[in-house]
């Protein structure tokens, strides 16, 4: 894809997916577009193997905007940085097209492997804010990872991830429309337990009432007799 095209491409997913953009020409101050525009021509240096000056111009996108993509990171079309501030993608990192990060994510290694030691990222992935995905697994297509959540293992397609260590909940293996990104209604896994475990404990003590009244019933049977 040429540098105009490009550019199309960067503003037309700035619009599409942020409400707040009113104009093409606030794309140009958006530190997604570009810390992008950063991202394409390191990375084109640094497959010609020029690592000192691809990695100058990458740290200079992230000085510029709060998001550091190291130029080794191989990313697809339509990749979209919401606010952007903090987001760190390793050097081993594969993001498919479509894919959309919030604020704070982390997409990086345990600091304990060799070559590929970061997560790949399928099409049409929602990390939510503060997400860390640890390590160089998969995280499948068309999956919503949640604020907060740290990700340290493989997720499926078409599911959705919550919570410190991740837990997977199930949905249909559906594309997530781009219109419907929320971060917020996701299922509580926690949640769901503890409600399960209070209707369990009410069960309990229902039979347990049960089994007193029916041992005072053959008591009194007993002493009447």
């Amino acid at each position: 894809m040429g540098l105009i095209q490009n550019l199309k491409e960067e503003i037309r997913v700035i619009r599409e997916r942020d409400p707040a953009i009113h104009s093409s020409l606030e794309v140009f101050l958006y530190p997604s577009f570009k810390v992008m525009l950063h991202y394409r021509l390191a990375h084109r240096l640094y497959e010609k193997k020029h690592y000192f000056l691809a990695r100058y111009i990458s740290q200079r996108g992230a000085r510029k905007t709060g998001i550091e993509i190291h130029p080794g990171a191989r990313i697809g079309k339509g990749l979209f940085i919401d606010h952007g501030i903090g987001v760190i993608i390793g050097e081993t990192s594969v993001i498919g097209d479509n894919v959309t990060l919030y604020q704070g994510v982390t997409l990086g290694g345990t600091g304990k492997e060799r070559g590929k030691r970061h997560p790949t990222i399928e099409d049409n992935v929602m990390i939510s804010a503060g997400a860390k995905v640890l390590g160089s697994f998969t995280i499948g297509a068309n999956s919503k990872i949640g604020a907060g959540s740290v990700v340290l293992s493989p997720v499926p397609p078409g599911c959705t991830v919550v919570g410190v260590p991740g837990r997977v909940v199930k949905r249909d293996n559906e594309a997530l429309p781009r219109e419907n990104l929320n971060q917020c209604d996701l299922p509580d896994p926690v949640r769901e337990d503890i409600i399960r475990l209070q209707q369990a404990n009410s069960q309990l003590v229902n039979r347990l009432l049960d089994l007193e009244r029916e041992i005072k019933e053959l008591k009194q049977s007993a002493t009447e007799k």
